[in-house]
């Protein structure tokens, strides 16, 4: 994927602003999946007191791997690597 295309994204998260870059015509996906993540962390949130914000955010992680899994989506290699990628750069921000 070449930089070039890229355009910055403000996004909140859990409370928190995060930083990405993604391509243009990914905005509108991006946004609708961050809304759905920030809503699923504030049911989680509300369920399970007594947690911190990273926990909640691996909960909600956790639940939308093993629903991606259970629908059958387990044999495509492509999406795995996406959602690696994808938890190593939430880890890598959590860790900052």
């Amino acid at each position: 994927m070449q930089e070039d295309n890229l355009i910055s994204l403000n996004v909140w998260l859990s409370g928190r602003s995060y930083r990405i870059r993604i391509k243009p015509d990914e905005e509108e996906a991006v946004r609708k999946a961050v809304k759905l993540a920030d809503d699923k962390i504030t049911e989680l949130r509300n369920s399970y007191a007594g947690k911190d914000d990273q926990d909640f955010i691996a909960m909600c992680l956790l639940t939308y791997a093993a629903d991606s899994a259970i629908e059958g989506n387990s044999h495509n290699p492509l999406m795995h690597k996406e959602l690696a990628d994808m938890m190593s750069k939430i880890d890598s921000i959590i860790k900052e």
